[in-house]
């Protein structure tokens, strides 16, 4: 299996942490790139972003049109004919991409997943199985996707993962009660989730950027 074509960033020579940025469906590495610029990142040790391309695929409720896409959307009701596939072939990928930040010598407590949209899927879908803690997963406008599946899947160690979760209360694509049912799972199962939701869409604002920050200052502290 060939590695995802991924963007990187380094805030700083010999990097100890990484943090994988999956972008959401329709975009590509790029999308967050300029995010960079927007992060209180001072007192951090350097970092190096990850911004990794989701392979194209025919995406069913645009059509069947090609684009990067994590996964199929089958239905604009995202709890309904989930590709349980495609999620778990990505998570392989993206799983590819944690093993080879480990390789290059970043602890895996020392590893962010985090993502948008698709992307925090995909961080939930992946973050929830590792066999070892890491440093956080981070995700904005997003949902846990096959949820049924994840009561029996998610591992022991990851619940010491904190899990930073933040929505636009006015969302028409991932539906704020979606995600509140996403993060309600979570906390049932014994995950640390620290929940943020903003007067916006499916979109990020200013208050989010400062509550990121914030967080990312904590968990790699």
């Amino acid at each position: 299996m060939s590695l995802l074509q991924t963007i990187e960033k380094e805030t700083g020579a010999n990097p100890t942490v990484a943090i994988i940025w999956m972008h959401g469906l329709g975009a590509d590495a790029n999308d967050f790139v300029p995010m960079l610029q927007e992060l209180d990142l001072r007192g951090l040790p350097p970092i190096r972003f990850i911004f990794p391309n989701a392979d194209t695929m025919p995406v069913t409720v645009n059509g069947g049109y090609v684009m990067r896409s994590w996964y199929d959307i089958v239905a604009t009701d995202l709890g309904r004919q989930e590709d349980e596939a495609g999620l778990r072939a990505s998570q392989v990928k993206v799983e590819a991409l944690i093993a080879r930040e480990k390789a290059r010598g970043i602890a895996a407590d020392k590893i962010i997943l985090a993502g948008f949209s698709q992307g925090s899927a995909m961080t939930m879908q992946t973050g929830l199985r590792q066999k070892e803690k890491l440093a956080g997963l981070m995700c904005l406008s997003g949902y846990l996707p096959i949820a049924a599946k994840a009561t029996t899947e998610f591992t022991k160690e990851s619940l010491a993962t904190p899990v930073f979760m933040a929505h636009g209360r006015m969302d028409p694509v991932v539906p704020l009660a979606r995600a509140t049912a996403s993060r309600d799972l979570l906390q049932q199962w014994g995950y640390n989730v620290e929940w943020h939701d903003y007067p916006m869409q499916h979109s990020l604002c200013q208050e989010e950027v400062n509550d990121i920050s914030a967080w990312l200052k904590r968990v790699l502290a």
